[in-house]
């Protein structure tokens, strides 16, 4: 873990499905056509709480976080009886997603009364033509009125989500987008390489010849100059793709790198607990059945081996800021010719990765380990 930062215990990840629009590049499990199962999918969410917490499975969450989807289309009345059918620990944090163009101060300040103290933006761009290759439907005022509004709404964390690489991304586009994100003073930055998954309509143009595949040589000089962007303004790398004021780093991912227990509220949502992972149904209306039925809305689960688990942590470690502890069994002419390439730096007995290294991490991680 993090120096200074503690990983929660228990984790509440809150799955709402629901979009106006599916984005070219978007592979999570969203719905376009279904908000007329708004109310009783929230109903089911609250009843699963409930009988989660009446089996024991769920004392208080040291921290709660509402992905999607995009969570801000649910009326904030609606989407906060979730949140009040939660125990949460003191001082937990609690995180909403939201699109710039559907949320405004009125909702945020139900949010806050909720006890939201957390607001993550899907900016992805600033660039109206980059925007538009990734089918995004917001523009930069959008971004600015949100971030504005988050503050007079009196929540004291946010953080805006970008998106490298796209289409027609040019290196002017992504160093605009960079300052204006700057201008904004945001607490926390992500930025993530665009990837292409399958079944993706950004996968099919590419197939049909329509669209480029990213190069991961453009991703990677993108990659570089954000951190030395966002390092130069005071927001420290802690994990790949997160940078953040101290203070400010995701409690919720936090736990993710670290294994903390997460229990998985909504369609789709992945939970796992002593070594155990499980999923649940992977539509609205089915999820809303097996809740109104009285069973559990789970469609599987697994239980990995202990090597693949420890070679997980490895790989999860390998991605922070605090790095990870040197294999037992590392070759020591592997990890010498991983800090001779400049990948690696031993900090106190531990392997960090540098920001080339990052780039890299799944290779280092098998140099590291082989059998990871």
């Amino acid at each position: 873990m993090l120096p200074g930062l503690a990983a929660p215990r228990t984790t509440v990840y809150v799955h709402v499905p629901f979009c106006t629009h599916r984005c070219d590049y978007c592979a999570f499990t969203t719905f376009t056509d279904r908000h007329h199962l708004v109310d009783d999918y929230v109903d089911a969410c609250v009843t699963d709480v409930r009988r989660q917490v009446a089996s024991g499975a769920l004392v208080a969450a040291d921290t709660v976080y509402l992905g999607g989807g995009t969570p801000s289309l649910v009326p904030a009345p609606v989407l906060v009886r979730i949140l009040d059918a939660l125990p949460r620990a003191s001082g937990a944090e609690v995180t909403v997603e939201v699109n710039p163009d559907s949320v405004d101060v009125t909702a945020l300040r139900t949010y806050a009364r909720a006890g939201v103290t957390r607001i993550s933006v899907g900016v992805q761009s600033t660039q109206p033509a980059v925007l538009a290759a990734l089918g995004r439907t917001h523009d930069r005022s959008n971004v600015a009125r949100t971030v504005a509004a988050i503050g007079e709404a009196g929540i004291g964390s946010f953080n805006l989500d970008l998106i490298a690489g796209a289409a027609g991304e040019s290196a002017a586009d992504f160093a605009r987008t960079l300052d204006d994100v700057l201008a904004l003073e945001p607490p926390h930055v992500s930025v993530y390489g665009l990837m292409v998954e399958p079944g993706t309509p950004l996968a099919r143009r590419i197939g049909a010849g329509e669209a480029p595949v990213p190069d991961p040589d453009v991703q990677a000089e993108r990659y570089l100059e954000a951190e030395v962007r966002l390092s130069g303004a005071g927001l420290d790398w802690y994990e790949v793709s997160n940078w953040a004021r101290p203070g400010h780093e995701c409690r919720h991912n936090l736990g993710y790198w670290a294994g903390a227990d997460c229990l998985a509220i909504g369609a789709a949502a992945h939970g796992h607990a002593a070594g155990t992972r499980w999923w649940n149904v992977p539509t609205p209306e089915a999820y809303i059945a097996r809740v109104a039925e009285g069973r559990s809305p789970g469609a599987g689960s697994e239980t990995p081996d202990a090597a693949t688990l420890v070679a997980e942590r490895l790989g999860l470690a390998l991605r922070t800021r605090a790095g990870a502890e040197i294999p037992p069994d590392t070759d020591p002419a592997r990890l010498a010719d991983l800090v001779d390439a400049g990948l690696v730096e031993v900090v106190g007995g531990r392997v960090v990765c540098t920001p080339t290294g990052r780039l890299l991490v799944s290779e280092v991680t098998l140099a590291l380990w082989p059998d990871a």
